[in-house]
């Protein structure tokens, strides 16, 4: 069975989020522990994220904001073969974030590669982090599905996401997608022998 690897951003993930929620309710999931939550550097973050990636066979990914990038900044590296799919919910947009929490980050610039692994992006029509028409763009260079819950802010506790039990429907709408195109995948590999 796949690892669902859990990636929370800037100053973690509090106790009530969801994704801690998650964390108490899926056996099978992990927190990729950071050891500053409160001043993220790229570099430091993506060494833990692959440390973590090279213990598990397979494993997909649910992220939230900053962990979100962390996820995007895996395309073009060996690790994200380790991936099967990520759940990128609430992106941040770097430069809001920065003008928000001056002087914590050190994140580089925005992740504009196209994923090599399934992903689906969820926003919000009001989320103080990013634009629509920047997660809209972000989404597409991604090739990322992109999912609108409207006005849902940053999909945290502020907003009102504690437990979020139709988060799981979106995870299991991933699952699936990637299950049926390792099929296709197999099949075509197959057909090519």
């Amino acid at each position: 069975m796949s690892r669902i690897l859990i990636l929370p951003g800037l100053f973690g993930s509090g106790e009530g989020h969801w994704q801690h929620h998650w964390l108490r309710e899926h056996p099978d999931s992990r927190l990729v522990v950071q050891d500053d939550w409160d001043r993220p550097r790229l570099h430091d973050w993506m060494l833990r994220l692959e440390e973590t990636l090279a213990e598990e066979d397979d494993a997909y990914i649910v992220a939230h904001s900053l962990g979100c990038l962390l996820a995007a900044q895996l395309a073009g590296r060996p690790s994200a073969r380790r991936v099967r799919g990520a759940l990128l919910v609430a992106p941040c947009d770097l430069p809001s974030t920065e003008a928000l929490h001056p002087g914590h980050l050190d994140f580089g610039t925005m992740p504009t590669k196209a994923l090599p692994f399934a992903s689906i992006v969820v926003g919000s029509l009001n989320d103080i982090y990013i634009s629509l028409d920047r997660l809209t763009m972000f989404a597409r260079l991604w090739k990322s599905d992109l999912r609108n819950i409207g006005l849902a802010g940053h999909i945290n506790v502020a907003s009102g996401f504690g437990r979020w039990p139709s988060g799981y429907g979106l995870l299991t709408a991933l699952k699936s997608r990637t299950r049926h195109r390792r099929q296709v995948e197999g099949t075509r590999s197959v057909t090519n022998v």
